[in-house]
């Protein structure tokens, strides 16, 4: 058995090292090998140029397959492995390509795992708790209103005056921003061509309370069957969405004026100059804030209500985006080792032994991490 870790990237490292470490078998794959050396190369020589066809030449049943590539890269890598009977994981979002693989890979036996990095993942592991929490609670009844809300951003631990910073190209943030999403707000759809038409506020119950300016992101409504909301339930509000410091729509008017026409080649030149004057410098602390939100009302007042907290930022061990990201990804390859996760396509598990398990180990790479409960 061997993990295939393909990609080096910058949020791929902690976990990668962290299995190296551990004794499991890996072999390193990335498109520069230099840069795959200098991240692992203390702890391993087997390290090579990613080249699918070599990949696939020395990937074996059993083995798994792991892309912390572009996303163009999963579906294919993902395939390769249903081929050769190996399981895949991924951090990133269940694509449509993706979940057509399903009977594929139970057909083959093979786990497909995919949502669990930070935003998706850490997320689906918190709302999985909360909602756990509330079926068990003596305030449950399927008469409640309830609202669900899950922000998740990466911002920078000593702000600026673009209230942002980046560690990596900017392009794929502001493509993001030209992406609608689906939310539920007031019982009602809510849908929004631009990030910025939906921009609110949000009081995250942290140590030292603070607000952020948040706004949905993508369709949030597929997420109400995977965390097993019940059909009957009344939906108040239902977002999964994106947080950044206060001043940041201010401080980025004057992109959102242009996203509308601007063509890929003015993103590419924007993405440079914002990434000149708004880098990260060597060493500079990160910070990644999640809060996930569950209430249920009856008459108008609450009668349960629980958020899942965290505040992480950049230390010693490196960047808090990396550790929470990658990190995950290596205990989802650990749990399809243990025959853990059953085959077929699937997102962050919802087992409470996993979750919990997986909770635990989060524990550890934040720096603030707890539930609080709002009426007690």
């Amino acid at each position: 058995m061997t993990v295939h870790w393909c990609g080096t990237g910058l949020s791929a490292i902690p976990g990668l090292r962290r299995l190296i470490q551990n004794g499991t078998p890996v072999t390193v794959w990335n498109r520069t090998a230099d840069r795959a050396r200098a991240a692992v190369g203390d702890l391993t020589d087997d390290i090579h140029v990613f080249d699918l066809d070599a990949l696939t030449a020395q990937t074996k049943a059993g083995d798994v397959v792991v892309s912390m590539l572009p996303g163009d890269w999963h579906v294919p890598l993902a395939k390769m492995a249903i081929a050769k009977g190996a399981h895949f994981v991924s951090s990133s979002y269940i694509a449509p390509e993706m979940r057509a693989l399903d009977s594929d890979a139970r057909a083959a036996g093979v786990a497909q795992v995919n949502e669990v990095g930070l935003d998706p993942g850490i997320d689906h592991l918190m709302a999985h708790h909360l909602i756990a929490e509330y079926r068990a609670s003596a305030a449950y009844d399927t008469d409640n209103v309830v609202s669900f809300k899950s922000y998740c951003g990466g911002v920078p631990k000593q702000a600026n005056a673009f209230r942002y910073k980046f560690s990596w190209a900017p392009v794929g943030v502001l493509k993001a921003l030209r992406s609608p999403s689906k939310s539920i707000r007031h019982f009602t759809e809510l849908d929004v061509a631009h990030p910025w038409d939906a921009i609110s506020r949000y009081d995250a119950p942290l140590p030292t309370p603070e607000s952020f300016e948040v706004y949905p992101n993508r369709d949030s409504l597929p997420f109400m069957a995977d965390y097993q909301f019940d059909p009957t339930w009344k939906v108040k509000e239902f977002v999964r969405g994106t947080l950044r410091l206060n001043g940041w729509a201010d401080a980025w008017a004057d992109i959102f004026a242009e996203m509308g026409s601007a063509d890929d080649a003015r993103l590419t030149e924007l993405a440079e100059d914002l990434l000149a004057k708004n880098a990260y410098a060597p060493g500079e602390p990160d910070r990644v804030v999640l809060c996930v939100d569950l209430m249920a009302e009856r008459d108008g007042a609450p009668v349960w209500h629980k958020t899942y907290v965290m505040d992480a930022w950049g230390d010693a061990r490196g960047s808090a985006m990396a550790r929470l990201v990658s990190n995950p990804v290596a205990l989802a390859i650990e749990a399809v080792l243990n025959r853990e996760i059953a085959p077929g396509v699937s997102p962050a598990p919802h087992d409470p032994k996993l979750v919990q398990r997986w909770l635990d180990a989060v524990q550890t790479e934040a720096q603030h991490l707890m539930v609080v409960d709002h009426l007690s």
